[in-house]
């Protein structure tokens, strides 16, 4: 560095710690030596909101958050919709990254959290990194919920309608409840103005805000790996980790790889197939919004149709209380049980790699419940569809329930002492 920029250097960082966050967090961040490829979509969630971020900026430049209808009859949120996408220079690009964009997020996250279950990074000292996470986990459900409605398609209208009307089905508070989110007695354009400010400004500024906890949690703990091995028991005379590489330039450059292969496939889709074959924008959400006519079937976006699936699995009233009340806490307890794996986690050991067969067989028959009940929830419910999803609601919360006997009588392999590179 010059003299003169070496002086505006010192100059910062008398007044803005600009090196030694620079240093804490990137140059001498020590992170395992052994991260595999599940450890992109870490940084590939951090990719995905900041373009969630600028393309919704230039989205708000031209929508227009009004239920009303316009000359024509339709309504002047969907208009401008419209307008985006036929009269505005590139506006149809912009809306199909963010469209599309809203999927991805919830692809990369839920293939993030999957890895933090494979190699057990929930577990101590990470309990609050993994708290952090499934709080961004909520709050990345109700951004995606508020912003479904901002098209006010017939799925955007009538789906609101849906999910607003669960909160009724809570005693006493419910009516209330449902009446103070919709703004009115009925889906509306108070319901369309206080979704769209929430969307826009408050619960970005949570996201962005549990992001940051979430990551000055990570780097304050260090990073977990594929072994479970803490890397910070073992150091050189100079107190750096000997399975540890500096994050920036190893890593830093590493991500781009991911951030590539990333964005092939995102742009493939964006480009070509934007609607994701009806699962990404419904069909019917192309057609404007219409409170006298229902739509035969009403669905979720997929990402979240398995919890949606486990709203309708419950069918029977219990302790006085209608099925649809159970079903609303079964749907939140789905959620919210995500949080509570690191006390429910008995075993000796941190990763999939050396836990046994017992855990092993828990978490395929997990997933393979998680992604039927996704496939339920897109579809109209039959008594046999009901039946698969509440044998599929019963083993994905015994997995959860289950775990602190099956996990601690699971046969483990002994950790290494140092990290491998299976």
């Amino acid at each position: 560095m010059t003299t003169k920029s070496q002086a505006l250097l010192n100059w910062i960082d008398e007044r803005f710690p600009l090196t030694s966050s620079i240093k804490g967090h990137l140059t001498e961040y020590y992170a395992p030596k052994n991260f595999n490829f599940w450890y992109f979509f870490g940084s590939l969630a951090l990719l995905v909101l900041v373009i969630q971020i600028l393309t919704g900026i230039f989205l708000v430049m031209h929508y227009k958050p009004d239920a009303s209808l316009n000359a024509s009859g339709v309504p002047v949120a969907f208009a401008s919709v419209e307008y985006i996408m036929r009269e505005v220079p590139g506006g149809w690009l912009i809306r199909y990254l963010h469209s599309t964009g809203a999927s991805a997020f919830f692809v990369v996250v839920y293939l993030h959290m999957f890895r933090g279950l494979l190699y057990g990074s929930y577990r101590k000292p990470r309990e609050l990194i993994w708290i952090f996470g499934t709080l961004i986990f909520l709050v990345l459900m109700a951004e995606a919920f508020m912003g479904y409605l901002l098209p006010w398609g017939q799925m955007s209208f009538w789906g609101a309608q849906v999910i607003v009307n669960l909160f009724s089905a809570i005693p006493l508070i419910g009516p209330d409840l449902a009446l103070v989110i919709r703004g009115d007695f009925v889906v509306s354009d108070a319901t369309l103005n206080r979704f769209f400010s929430f969307h826009v400004i408050a619960v970005p500024l949570v996201l962005i805000g549990l992001v940051v906890a979430h990551i000055i949690a990570l780097h304050e703990v260090g990073s977990n790996n594929p072994d479970g091995v803490e890397i910070k028991k073992k150091k050189d005379a100079n107190g750096i980790p000997l399975d540890g590489i500096p994050f920036h330039p190893y890593y830093t450059v590493k991500d781009i790889v991911g951030v590539v292969a990333f964005l092939f496939f995102f742009s493939a889709v964006v480009f070509f197939a934007p609607e994701g074959g009806g699962y990404f924008l419904e069909y019917n959400n192309f057609i404007p919004a219409d409170p006298l006519k229902t739509p035969p079937h009403i669905a979720p976006v997929w990402y979240f149709t398995p919890f949606y699936s486990i709203l309708r699995a419950v069918t029977f009233p219990l302790f006085g209380l209608d099925a649809k009340f159970w079903g609303v806490v079964a749907m939140g307890a789905s959620v919210v049980i995500i949080a509570f794996l690191p006390w429910l986690d008995r075993s000796p050991v941190k990763s999939m790699r050396y836990k046994g067969p017992i855990f092993k067989a828990a978490v395929a028959i997990f997933v393979v419940c998680f992604i039927i009940l996704g496939y339920l929830g897109v579809l109209p419910p039959t008594p046999g569809r009901t039946l698969v999803s509440q044998i599929c609601s019963v083993l994905y919360f015994a997995f959860f329930l289950l775990m602190p006997w099956y996990s601690k009588l699971d046969k483990c392999k002994p950790e290494p002492e140092r990290v491998t590179f299976k």
